[in-house]
C-alpha cells in the first residue's frame, strides 16, 4: 500500500511539474498564437540557407536545455496541423504611406520599382559575408571590446536589441539608422504583437511610428528574464540554435552621419535636452541656453557636426552613460562573435537584400519590405561632413568604430584618415 501511494504521489508531483512548465512556456508561444510553421522553425538540414552549415543542434545542449528542446520540438510539430490562416497574399495597401512624423515627412519614400538595377547574386554574397565575420571573430591578433566574452557573459540589458517573433522562428537584431522603422514594422505584421481595432496588421506601413518603437510591442531577449528567470538562458540558446537569425549593417561613419542629421538637424525635444544642451555647454562654450528644442533653433543654437564628434571621442562621455543606440557600434548592440547570424543585410543592397530574406523566410507571401526611402544619407557624402574635422579626430573616430568596418566588410576610409 505505502509503495502505491509513493507512486501515485510521484506521478502527481511530475504531472504538477510538467503541467508548470508548459504554462510558463505558453505563456512565450501563447501570445503569439502558439504556432510558427516556416522552414526555419525546425533543426535545418545542411545547406537549409546558403552558405550555413549544419550546427549540433541539440547534442551538445546540457539536460534542462535538452528537456526543454524536446517540449519546443513536440510542440512545433502540433502546430504543423493547425491551418496555417495567416498565410495569405500580400494585402495591397495604399499606394502611398501615412507619415505624421516630420523626420519620414522630410526623407520621403521612393515607390520606384528598381527594376534596373543589377540583380545580385544574393546566395555568394552571404557566404561571403558570413565568412568575413567568422574569419576576424576567430582571429586572435584582431582584437576590440568584449570580443573574447562568450554569450552568457553578456548582461541582460545589453541583449535588448534581439526581437524574437516565435510564429515564423526568426530572431531580429535592430540596428537604428539601418532601416530598424520598417524592419520592426515587419516583425510586428509577422509576429501579429499589435491590433488595430481588433485585427493584426497586414501592412507594415500602416503601423504608426509611435508604436513601432513602443518597447511593449517587442518580445525582446531582454525580457525573457521577467517571464521565465532561471529557464532564460536556456531558452534563449535554445532559440537562437532553433530560429533564423538577422541583423542589417551600414557603413559605420555614413551611420553617424545620418543618426546627427535625423537627431540634431530636426527638432527633437528628447535630444535636445539629453544631448545637445551638454554638447552645446562643454564644446560650444554655450550658457543660459533655452529649455526647449524649438527656442534653441529659433535662436540658431544647434549642435555641429565637430561638435557630435568631440562628443563620441571625449572620454567622459561613456563614463557618464553609455553610448545611445543611434551611435552605439553594431558589435555591441547585436554581439556578433557570441551570436551566430544566419543572415547579413547592408543598408546600401536594402531592397535586394530585404526581397531575397523574406523569400528564405518563406513570408514573401504575406508582406513586402516597405520601399527605402529617397534622399538616404550616401556615402559620397562622408569627404563633405568631414573635411572641417581633424585628421586626428578621425583617426581616433576610426578606431572607435574599426571593429563594425573589419567585421561587415566595409572599406577602410583611407581617404578621411590621411592628409
Amino acid at each position: 500500500m505505502t509503495k502505491a501511494r509513493l507512486l501515485r504521489l510521484s506521478v502527481v508531483l511530475v504531472s504538477i511539474f510538467m503541467i508548470l512548465l508548459i504554462i510558463v512556456y505558453w505563456d512565450n508561444v501563447g501570445t503569439a498564437h502558439f504556432y510558427l510553421h516556416t522552414s526555419f522553425s525546425r533543426p535545418r538540414s545542411p545547406g537549409a540557407i546558403p552558405g550555413i552549415t549544419a550546427g549540433e543542434d541539440w547534442e551538445a545542449l546540457p539536460d534542462v536545455d535538452e528537456f526543454l528542446a524536446k517540449l519546443l520540438s513536440s510542440s512545433l510539430r502540433q502546430n504543423n496541423s493547425i491551418p496555417r490562416k495567416t498565410e495569405q497574399l500580400l494585402v495591397q495597401g495604399s499606394n502611398k504611406p501615412v507619415v505624421s512624423n516630420l523626420e519620414e515627412n522630410v526623407r520621403g519614400y521612393d515607390w520606384s520599382t528598381h527594376k534596373d538595377r543589377n540583380s545580385l547574386d544574393q546566395e555568394k554574397l552571404q557566404v561571403e559575408r558570413q565568412r568575413t565575420l567568422r574569419e576576424f571573430c576567430a582571429n586572435s591578433s584582431f582584437t576590440f571590446p568584449t570580443k573574447e566574452r562568450s554569450f552568457d557573459d553578456i548582461p541582460n540589458y545589453e541583449l535588448n536589441h534581439l526581437i524574437v517573433d516565435d510564429r515564423h522562428g526568426i530572431i531580429y537584431c535592430y540596428v537604428p539608422k539601418v532601416a530598424c522603422t520598417n524592419w520592426k514594422r515587419v516583425m510586428i505584421v509577422l509576429s501579429e504583437s499589435l491590433l488595430d481595432q481588433g485585427v493584426p496588421y497586414r501592412n507594415p506601413l500602416d503601423i504608426p511610428r509611435e508604436h513601432v518603437h513602443n518597447t511593449s510591442t517587442h518580445l525582446t531577449f531582454n525580457k525573457f528574464w521577467r517571464r521565465y528567470g532561471k529557464f532564460s538562458r536556456h531558452l534563449m540558446k535554445i532559440k537562437l540554435k532553433k530560429y533564423t537569425k538577422f541583423l542589417f549593417v551600414r557603413d559605420p561613419f555614413v551611420r553617424l552621419i545620418s543618426a546627427f542629421r535625423s537627431k540634431f538637424e530636426l527638432e527633437n525635444e528628447e535630444f535636445y535636452r539629453r544631448f545637445a544642451v551638454p554638447m552645446l555647454k562643454l564644446y560650444s562654450n554655450h550658457t543660459n541656453l533655452p529649455t526647449s528644442v524649438s527656442e534653441a533653433f529659433g535662436a540658431g543654437l544647434k549642435v555641429s557636426f565637430s561638435d557630435f564628434i568631440q562628443y563620441l571621442l571625449d572620454p567622459r562621455t561613456e563614463k557618464m552613460t553609455p553610448f545611445n543606440e543611434h551611435w552605439r557600434q553594431v558589435y555591441r548592440l547585436c554581439h556578433p562573435c557570441q551570436i551566430d547570424y544566419d543572415f547579413i543585410g547592408k543598408l546600401e543592397t536594402l531592397d535586394e537584400d530585404a526581397a531575397y530574406l523574406l523569400q528564405l523566410l518563406k513570408v514573401d507571401r504575406l508582406l513586402r519590405f516597405p520601399p527605402s526611402y529617397r534622399n538616404r544619407t550616401a556615402s559620397s557624402w562622408e569627404d563633405n561632413w568631414f573635411a572641417k574635422i581633424p585628421l586626428a579626430w578621425r583617426q581616433q573616430l576610426y578606431k572607435l568604430y574599426e571593429a563594425d568596418f573589419v567585421l561587415f566588410g566595409y572599406p577602410k576610409p583611407e581617404n578621411l584618415l590621411k592628409d
